[in-house]
């Protein structure tokens, strides 16, 4: 059970509940904040003092008053209106992401909704009843609005939702759990639950966690790549990245000097050449910098999973209500298409260490294309192209999405972030980036096997044998894209993370 109180979310704890169905309980303190504020609201509904998203209109339509009869039926106006997302639905781990930090934002008190309609979403959360939630459609200002709209659907008995990862539409999910919907929203509900940051939150969070591996997995790769390169270890010394000042380049060098501990394939200055090419020697100042960035961003992800990015901003203390720009995604539109940046540099590099592997003018004496009888045999050529094609398709989506914008609700929303598109983009460079990884490392067993036989590094040698135990030495050509997929799926295991990292 993890109890969200609206300070404490980390990226790790979101995980938990949105990979391993991890249960969340509301804190009792927020639950008597979140109250307060929402007399408050009921109270400025009853008023005639136009107040934004209680009794005027949306966006452009913010000048229109609406009747005291109707400021319920405005909010579910809004969900259904609202409800414009297309292309394909958001894995559901995902939209697990959604809800919870939806939840953690709404319990901090200054959203004026009920207490019943979040612990509805508390409910579905624990009850695995996921929404389907279309993952194109965010603008990323004005919050996310068309994913978090598919999210809210459901609360009041419409759209659909998976029902222990079988998809159907809301109402046979509730006949079937013997569940209600709530049976209506009142003021500023419906705003209260689209108006935020957390579509893309959500997505962009367990991307930063994976990104956070596949770091660890590079520098596993560019370790073995050292070994099948003979790569000289002068470049990892201590002292050359103390120098730097970097943290995450020292760390990274740190890291490779632990995996190749006790390694008799790496060299040293002069024994075998001077220095090696950049994708060896400056590995640490590349994936270092990634590592710099991860972190930068994840500073920026946790911010933003505990703070208020609703709008307007319920200050029941005060007795005040104001209409500002939480819901903004620039901040995470930046971080995203950072994270992004980042992920794809650690593809970029170790694809030029797969080519140095596979050329027979870089690698140091290995067999051209890292097989026997090359020309009948193309061996490894291939697996290089197919790495190059996801480098270069990552080039293209780093294309930052943050410097766009577009205007809307007759230009009342004139500056947009397009953080929901950072945040997706960021998820696919991650795919390619770890098939480019996994292709390294499968590449780097095939090149050490050519190798005269002698001690490898403590990591190095336990990732070796793991690989070794399901993929074989590639003889003469076979169809290689089973390999692929099956390295992929092996470097991505929990048995794999386990048996090498821990």
């Amino acid at each position: 059970m993890i109890i969200l109180n609206g300070e404490s979310l980390t990226i790790e704890s979101l995980v938990q509940i949105a990979r391993n169905h991890m249960s969340v309980e509301i804190d009792p303190i927020q639950m008597e904040l979140v109250k307060k504020a929402s007399l408050f609201v009921k109270e400025k509904s009853e008023g005639d003092v136009p107040v934004y998203g209680i009794n005027t209109g949306f966006g452009h339509l913010a000048h229109i008053k609406i009747d005291k009869k109707e400021v319920n039926q405005l909010q579910e106006n809004l969900l259904k209106s609202h409800a414009c997302g297309v292309g394909a639905p958001l894995d559901i781990e995902t939209v697990r992401a959604m809800m919870a930090l939806r939840i953690n934002a709404l319990i901090k008190g200054y959203s004026g909704i009920r207490l019943e309609t979040i612990l509805k979403m508390v409910e579905f959360l624990n009850d695995d009843i996921i929404p389907v939630v279309f993952e194109k459609g965010s603008l990323g200002a004005s919050g996310d609005l068309a994913l978090l709209s598919h999210m809210s659907l459901p609360l009041i008995g419409l759209g659909e939702v998976y029902l222990h990862g079988v998809r159907m539409s809301t109402k046979e999910a509730l006949k079937q759990t013997n569940k209600s919907a709530i049976d209506h929203l009142r003021a500023k509900e419906g705003l209260s639950l689209i108006n935020g940051t957390q579509g893309m939150t959500a997505i962009g969070s367990l991307v930063l966690s994976d990104a956070f591996y596949v770091l660890r997995l590079a520098n596993l790769a560019l370790s073995l790549s050292m070994e099948a390169l003979e790569g000289v270890m002068d470049a990892m010394d201590d002292r050359v990245h103390q120098l730097r000042r970097q943290t995450g380049q020292i760390n990274v060098a740190k890291e490779i000097r632990t995996m190749l501990l006790g390694s008799k394939y790496t060299t040293s200055c002069n024994e075998k050449r001077v220095q090696d090419a950049y994708s060896l020697r400056c590995a640490p100042q590349v994936h270092g910098a990634s590592k710099d960035a991860m972190d930068h961003v994840k500073m920026i992800v946790e911010n933003e999973m505990n703070a208020v990015t609703d709008n307007p901003i319920v200050f029941a203390e005060d007795r005040d209500i104001l209409s500002a720009g939480n819901f903004h995604g620039q901040p995470l539109a930046l971080a995203f298409d950072y994270l992004g940046i980042a992920i794809a540099e650690l593809a970029s590099i170790s694809e030029r260490r797969i080519e140095r592997m596979v050329n027979p003018h870089l690698s140091n004496g290995l067999p051209p294309f890292l097989t026997k009888s090359s020309g009948l045999n193309s061996g490894f050529m291939i697996v290089q192209y197919t790495a190059a094609s996801l480098v270069s398709e990552n080039k293209v989506l780093a294309h930052p999405a943050s410097v766009d914008s577009i205007p809307s609700s007759a230009n009342q929303e004139d500056h947009v972030s397009m953080g929901s598109i950072s945040a997706r983009k960021s998820k696919t460079i991650l795919d390619h980036a770890i098939k480019v990884i996994s292709m390294e490392l499968f590449t780097a067993c095939q090149a050490i096997d050519y190798r005269i036989k002698r001690p490898m590094g403590q990591t190095t040698q336990k990732a070796y044998q793991i690989i070794r135990k399901y993929i074989p030495f590639i003889e003469t050509d076979v169809i290689m894209y089973p390999f692929l997929n099956q390295i992929e799926k092996l470097v991505m295991s929990q048995a794999f993370i386990e048996a090498v990292f821990n």
